[in-house]
């Protein structure tokens, strides 16, 4: 398939294939079947030195930027993987990264580069509020050298196979500041130390096998060196990684649409009915070629979007229109290719199902469609606010 940002970091996307290359579509299929974490293709990313991209040199990592992280992701969903199992150590360092004092960056950035700790979860969502992430009910109270926690998160990933999280919680009640935005903090947790002793996990079956909980706070104690940044401006810093994870899924979106694409073309081409092969119908090439040039076209927003990160520029409104267009383009691919796949694209051995499951969760993951339009619609074309 002739793209030219796929000869953007050829170094690095011919690394990052070579080891997906170990890890094929039997793989990703047994894990699926399994409801199963895939351990091996994580621990084969952290000895590659591939999860520590961002962190910078002197902390063992490569010191690379949002373009070679979204990369990577986008690499592991083309090559026909699911990078949503590794995708949280890249947004989740980027907010300690930015925010942490030198102590933190110390204390977790090498052991995190050398594959010894996973800073895989993030603790924002909850149930009552879902993106309405300024009334959050969890709280952490200060006593003395600690912070206590009390409250409910849902929809919080990869906490089984994770030794760290960040954590979003209220310091000071809603009605008592200025702007609702203030009064939120951020907290590194040690989830070996919580679960357990103020922390429950309650897995959360769903139609993807993308290992999900919710998590119920019962006075769990935080240290309070464990604070990020100072105290009451956790909302400003999480949305640095909530935008950085915006850009990042958008390429893990590219990477999804161009499997389709692909396993479409190839389908097409020889799959023989009446005669001839379905791609030589227009009513079955003309879905594949618009769906490919809607992937492209999401793939230049996305290069924008990563390009404002890594020059330093606010990158916010890139990347959520990146994120918006890549996941409606990875859609509307997966739809065309199980369309032209016909009743095989329902066939577990296709593969089609499988990840036609996953990229529907960023219609909805990690922020609805809906939501994205709106900000759009306030923020860059000063309408009024929709809610």
């Amino acid at each position: 398939m002739n793209s030219p940002s796929l000869q953007k970091y050829e170094d690095i996307r011919e690394g990052v294939r070579g080891l997906c290359a170990e890890f094929d579509a039997a793989y990703w299929r047994g894990v699926d079947e399994r409801k199963a974490f895939p351990e091996e293709f994580v621990e084969a990313m952290t000895r590659a030195g591939w999860l520590a991209a961002m962190i910078p040199e002197e902390y063992g990592g490569s010191g690379l930027g949002v373009s070679e992280a979204s990369v990577i992701l986008e690499e592991i969903n083309l090559a026909g993987g699911n990078s949503g199992t590794v995708h949280g150590q890249m947004y989740n360092m980027f907010t300690l990264l930015r925010h942490g004092s030198e102590a933190q960056k110390q204390e977790y950035l090498p052991r995190i580069a050398a594959g010894e700790l996973r800073l895989q979860s993030m603790g924002v969502t909850e149930p009552t509020t879902g993106t309405d992430t300024t009334k959050i009910k969890t709280t952490a109270v200060r006593q003395g050298d600690k912070y206590v926690v009390n409250g409910q998160k849902v929809w919080i990933s990869r906490i089984q196979h994770s030794d760290l999280m960040i954590l979003l919680a209220r310091t000071t009640p809603l009605a008592e500041v200025q702007r609702k935005a203030d009064g939120m903090s951020i907290f590194i947790v040690d989830l070996h130390d919580a679960i357990g002793n103020g922390l429950t996990v309650q897995p959360i079956a769903n139609m993807v096998n993308h290992e999900t909980n919710e998590l119920f706070f019962d006075n769990l104690e935080i240290p309070a060196e464990n604070l990020i940044g100072e105290e009451g401006k956790g909302f400003r810093y999480i949305l640095d990684g909530l935008n950085a994870e915006r850009a990042l899924i958008a390429a893990e979106c590219i990477g999804d649409g161009r499997w389709f694409i692909d396993k479409a073309r190839k389908y097409a081409s020889e799959r023989e009915v009446f005669g001839r092969p379905i791609g030589k119908n227009q009513g079955i090439q003309f879905p594949i070629a618009k769906a490919h040039i809607n992937v492209e076209a999401a793939d230049l927003m996305r290069w924008r979007a990563c390009e404002e990160y890594d020059s330093g520029r606010n990158a916010g409104a890139s990347a959520n229109m990146a994120k918006y267009l890549a996941a409606e383009a990875s859609w509307e691919a997966a739809n065309v290719c199980l369309q032209t796949h016909g009743g095989f694209g329902f066939a577990n051995e296709y593969d089609v199902e499988r990840k036609f499951r996953e990229t529907r969760l960023y219609q909805v993951a990690p922020i609805s469609t809906n939501l994205i339009l709106s900000y759009v619609a306030e923020h860059l074309l000063e309408l009024p606010r929709s809610f």
